[in-house]
């Protein structure tokens, strides 16, 4: 993590001198940013960022207006981020606003797990799943965009890469509100004698939940099952039963991560 620190701070260095202005701040062009040239040594320590400790967040003083304009559209910024859960399509930003101001009037860090977002008020912590491949992460949204009307998040390069869409520039994901300290569970369902069987079912469930999903094989037993999660407690992991049900894999065997 150390060496994310100094890659964080020479670039700091080298754009910092173009931090925008407060009022300026979450006006970007996303279709004209650039990723860092970074080694692969330091692309791994990105996608393998843990998530950042969510905590109880005071509204910041700056970027919750009741309502702001840009390019002539008006936006509304919701009250509460309680319950919010949205899909849609997601972008990100990079080394064009790498040092400078964002919303809520930190410097934008790419190498950190942060985002932007045009109602919610900032700062708030959020689960981002990219929906073609399961990957989530948690992260902090304390900016205002993405003002494409195609879109409804920008993800720090980061968090793009830790979702594997770095390269593609776009993805699909689903953005879930999260509160201090929510209960996350791993679910393994389903009992496979054949791995054969177990990858298809894998891809079946990838496909329909939108959830990481792995295949592991009890050692007791050399039984194959389907690993789900993390997944929140409540209306997810009701959903999650649902489908489970539906595919036909069995009861939920569940268990507390945090």
């Amino acid at each position: 993590m150390k060496r994310l620190g100094w890659i964080s701070l020479l670039f700091s260095l080298l754009v910092g001198c173009a931090t925008q202005s407060p009022s300026n701040s979450g006006l970007y062009d996303q279709d004209h940013d650039a990723a860092p040239r970074l080694s692969a040594t330091a692309m791994e320590q990105l996608a393998n960022l843990e998530n950042p400790l969510v905590v109880d967040l005071s509204p910041s003083a700056r970027g919750n207006p009741a309502s702001y304009s840009v390019w002539g559209k008006e936006y509304e910024t919701l009250p509460s981020s309680e319950g919010y859960l949205e899909e849609g399509n997601a972008s990100w930003y990079g080394t064009k606003f790498h040092g400078r101001s964002t919303s809520s009037g930190e410097p934008f860090d790419m190498f950190t797990l942060t985002a932007a977002h045009r109602s919610l008020p900032i700062p708030v912590f959020a689960r981002v799943t990219n929906l073609a491949n399961g990957q989530s992460t948690i992260l902090r949204i304390n900016d205002r965009g993405p003002f494409h009307s195609n879109r409804i998040i920008d993800l720090s390069f980061a968090a793009a890469v830790k979702l594997d869409f770095h390269e593609k520039g776009t993805a699909r994901v689903r953005v879930e509100t999260i509160n201090e300290n929510e209960a996350t569970f791993l679910v393994q369902v389903g009992d496979f004698d054949d791995l054969n069987n177990a990858q298809l079912a894998k891809s079946r469930l990838l496909a329909t939940s939108g959830i990481a999903v792995e295949v592991v094989k009890l050692s007791s037993s050399g039984i194959y099952r389907l690993q789900v999660g993390p997944v929140f407690g409540g209306a997810p992991i009701e959903r999650l039963r649902a489908l489970v049900a539906t595919l036909g894999l069995g009861r939920l065997n569940i268990w507390a991560t945090n």
